[in-house]
This record gives C-alpha cells, structure tokens and sequence, in this order.
C-alpha cells in the first residue's frame, strides 16, 4: 500500500525543522547505508550525534504518533530514529531496496518505510522518489511537510537533482501487523468505520465493525 498523508507537521513545525536544517552540518550519506546500498546512494546526511538531528527527530516522532491516519496505516510498533538527508546538484540515489533489518540501539524488521518531505517542489529540480509497487511506477514528489508511506520490500530511488536542493526524512517503521495485505485490509476497515461515525455516529452497525476490527488485530498482531 502506497499512502500520501498531507500536513504531518505543522507550519510552525515544518519552519523550525526548515530553520535547522540550514545550520546543519552535512556528511557523506553512505556512512548509513547497506553493502549494495552504499554504490548507488549520493546525497549529504545529518551526523546522528548531531544536536539538530535530535531535535529534528523528536519533532517528526510527536507529528507521527499525533497523526491519526499514519498510525491507522502503519500501525507501529517500532519507529527508528530518521535519517535527514540533503540533495544538491548531481546528487541522486540509485535503485535499491531497504534493508530488512536495521541494527543499532533497537535492532528492528522494517516493514513501511517512509519519506517526509522538507523542501517544497518548486525549490528543486528532479529529484523525484520514484517507487515500483504492485500497481506499477508511481513518482512522488510532494508538499513540504506531507509524507509518503510505501511497503519497505519495494524498489524504489531517487531521480538526480538538476537545481536547488532537496531536504528529508527517511524513516523505517515495524509494524504491529507484519503482512502487508493484512495491514491494508486493516486500514480499510478502520476508514470505512471512521466514515460511517461521521456519518452516522448513532448507526447500530458501529459496534460489530469495530468488533471485527478489534478482532482481526488481536489474530494478527505481532508484539
């Protein structure tokens, strides 16, 4: 499943993620990639021990567990710490697909990845992720601020940079519900039954849905 979310943070948020950036000190990104990885990715990352990329990092896990359609599609039970990584011109990254595992302070199966925009798109020049998923290419580019969500099995890169930079956050989710067609089934139930209380929050037919909701993850969890 490929989801966008729109406004993960807010615009006070979002500037201040944007203010932090621009202070940063940048490295090589490969020092946080894999074997296969690291020949195909190009780009500037925030040191880990930087002070700005713990203050960036609480700032997107808060807008994450405060977003109610993100936690509804993920269903976390693990989010890494991001990556903050910056593309200049000729800075690209390579098809590959992400590690299964991710080792560090929590050693953990990456089930969703995702990439929160901070850059708007008219500020650079290709740069577009482009994914390969069931459905077939789709190529993102969205909002500063918004998000993409997509299955961590799928290839996916990032086209070159021709002008301006681009600014985000890449991180990896464990999921409560390690299928993916479980967690979209999942995802679908809980919309339909977030319409239908907006709707109509009296209908008889609340209860059961939810039941089976609660049901379906109580058989499928994995925590």
């Amino acid at each position: 499943m490929l989801l966008a979310i729109e406004n993960v943070l807010t615009s006070e948020e979002l500037a201040g993620a944007r203010e932090l950036f621009e202070k940063a000190r940048f490295v090589d990104g490969r020092v946080t990639a894999g074997e296969l990885a690291a020949k195909v990715k190009n780009n500037l990352q925030l040191p880990a021990n930087a002070a700005e990329t713990q203050v960036l990092t609480d700032i997107v896990h808060d807008a994450l567990h405060c977003n109610p359609l993100f936690v509804s599609a993920a269903l976390p039970k693990v989010i890494c710490p991001p990556l903050f990584n910056r593309y200049v011109p000729g800075m690209d990254f390579g098809i590959h697909v992400d590690n299964a595992i991710r080792v560090g302070a929590t050693t953990f199966r990456t089930d969703v990845s995702g990439t929160l925009f901070l850059s708007e798109p008219e500020e650079y020049e290709g740069g577009e992720l482009v994914i390969e998923d069931t459905y077939g290419v789709q190529t993102i580019k969205l909002p500063a601020g918004s998000l993409v969500l997509y299955p961590s099995s799928s290839l996916h890169r990032v086209e070159p940079i021709t002008g301006g930079h681009r600014d985000v956050g890449v991180f990896w989710v464990q999921s409560m519900i390690r299928d993916v067609a479980q967690r979209s089934l999942l995802f679908q139930l809980d919309a339909g039954i977030q319409s239908l209380r907006a709707r109509a929050p009296e209908s008889p037919e609340i209860v059961p849905l939810v039941a089976t909701y609660h049901n379906l993850l109580r058989m499928w969890a994995d925590i």
